[in-house]
């Protein structure tokens, strides 16, 4: 009986594997209480040297709680605790890669296509944000965009299994990173021409579209001053035999360069079971993922994904005590209030200093 009410919601919460805090109370350090975390973006300056470490943190009904101090959070490092060097409690911009899906099946392409402009309700002024789509093949679509009207017509133009829009220029595909000999952001003849569909198979490239988005993101905030995000609207499949990069090597860029990955399950992925792979991308990038089947209900989620993008603690250190010789290091963040719900990225990879 349990299971019947649970499906009969319009969304539901995926439930990407978390930390959940269980730790003594907080001591009597002093600290002001945060700014609460609304209003115009905060201006982030942080040294190059430093790790940053997103940080989302829910209560028991999985709202989001804006009051923590930072003499609450505690951080470590390879199992080393290190110091806070800096801290914000603001909201920040956003730099987002919205990655559609372009091969659903035509009822659930409908209620995405009929959702997608809700999407521009939930973000600021100074947000940006690709549309981009992918079955096969990756389809960039017109660049990012910060022009709320501008992007909220890419949106409504937006179908789901027919010809991708124009995308790049030729140039800039050219300039692009490559994935065996082809441009990691789709091939040029492939963007202006059709799609090639296997209903009822596993065809789509799923890896390679995150990894993809990914190259639209890593350098897109050298000043360190955006939340870098991938908005992954699928129904899961993923089709080993289309990907050229395997899961480990997209996480490893994903951690590399910061980018979180939010995932909105959509349709019968639901009940299939099949959207382990946007729940494994979100738990180890620090995001979250949740599930929708009607088009107002994702339009609901839409709203969610980017609310707690924009609003999560920004904490960052300077590494100290660790083996900097290691490729990997691991992260773990504590709060010292009780019964709350952590949500980060499980650590980085050096080579180059996250992003």
């Amino acid at each position: 009986m349990a299971g019947a009410l649970f499906f009969a919601v319009p969304f539901a919460y995926l439930g990407a594997q978390t930390t959940k805090q269980s730790a003594p109370p907080a001591t009597q350090e002093q600290g002001s209480p945060a700014p609460a975390q609304q209003g115009g973006p905060a201006t982030i300056r942080i040294p190059v040297n430093q790790v940053i470490v997103p940080v989302t943190v829910k209560d028991g009904a999985g709202r989001l709680v804006p009051d923590l101090r930072r003499d609450e959070f505690r951080v470590f490092e390879d199992n080393v605790e290190q110091k806070i060097a800096s801290f914000i409690a603001e909201p920040i911009a956003i730099s987002m890669v919205v990655l559609i899906d372009n091969d659903l099946n035509s009822r659930d392409a409908r209620q995405v296509e009929q959702s997608l402009r809700a999407i521009v309700a939930g973000l600021s002024l100074t947000d940006e944000a690709w549309v981009c789509r992918f079955d096969q093949r990756f389809h960039p679509g017109k660049g990012f965009l910060s022009d709320q009207d501008k992007l909220l017509t890419e949106l409504k133009r937006t179908r789901l299994d027919g010809p991708p829009p124009a995308g790049p220029s030729s140039a800039a595909i050219a300039n692009s990173p490559s994935i065996n000999g082809h441009s990691a952001i789709g091939d040029a003849p492939n963007i202006a021409g059709g799609l090639t569909n296997l209903k009822g198979q596993p065809t789509k490239a799923l890896d390679d579209a995150v990894y993809a988005a990914a190259q639209l993101l890593k350098d897109r905030d050298p000043e360190r001053q955006r939340r870098k995000i991938i908005f992954l609207i699928s129904d899961g499949v993923n089709g080993p035999k289309f990907n050229v990069n395997n899961y480990d090597t997209v996480l490893k860029e994903l951690l590399r360069y910061n980018i979180t990955v939010y995932g909105i399950g959509v349709g019968s992925a639901y009940f299939e079971r099949r959207f382990e792979r946007l729940s494994k991308y979100a738990h180890d990038t620090g995001g979250d993922v949740y599930y929708g089947m009607k088009s107002r209900a994702m339009e609901e989620l839409y709203a969610r994904v980017t609310e707690e993008a924009r609003n999560q603690y920004t904490l960052a250190y300077a590494p100290s005590g660790t083996d900097r010789g290691l490729e990997y290091h691991s992260i773990e963040v504590r709060v010292r209030r009780e019964g709350l719900t952590i949500l980060t990225r499980e650590g980085y990879y050096t080579g180059a200093m996250p992003r």
